[in-house]
């Protein structure tokens, strides 16, 4: 089992979550999260004053996968929907999962998915 964290910009999320469901996957959680990276952060103009925005708005997808074959599908579709071409599109984590439990029904890791 793999979690597959990505962080992307907000404006993505449809898409992404539309790619993800071409490619079979079922479930995700969303948060709405801050930051920066090579990105930093910007300037803004609001009523005539000029402040700094040192955390970008971005969007947190987390995604559990019972198989390689999986991982490897939604990683494809995260990238391929979530790429504009310019700094700030995001990155892809993935790492592994020792053990899953489904609190309703007790059932464990690939049958808790």
């Amino acid at each position: 089992m793999r979690k597959i964290e990505a962080i992307i910009k907000p404006f993505k999320l449809e898409e992404v979550k539309d790619a993800l469901i071409q490619a079979g996957i079922e479930g995700m959680t969303v948060s709405e999260v801050k930051g920066y990276g090579r990105q930093q952060g910007h300037s803004e103009l609001y009523r005539g004053a000029e402040y700094v925005v040192d955390f970008i708005p971005k969007v947190k997808i987390e995604i559990i996968v019972s198989s390689e074959e999986y991982m490897k599908r939604a990683v494809e579709a995260i990238k391929g929907a979530a790429h504009t071409g310019k700094i700030g599109d995001g990155k892809i984590f993935v790492s592994p999962i020792e053990h899953v439990v489904r609190i309703r029904t007790g059932e464990e890791d690939a049958e808790a998915l």
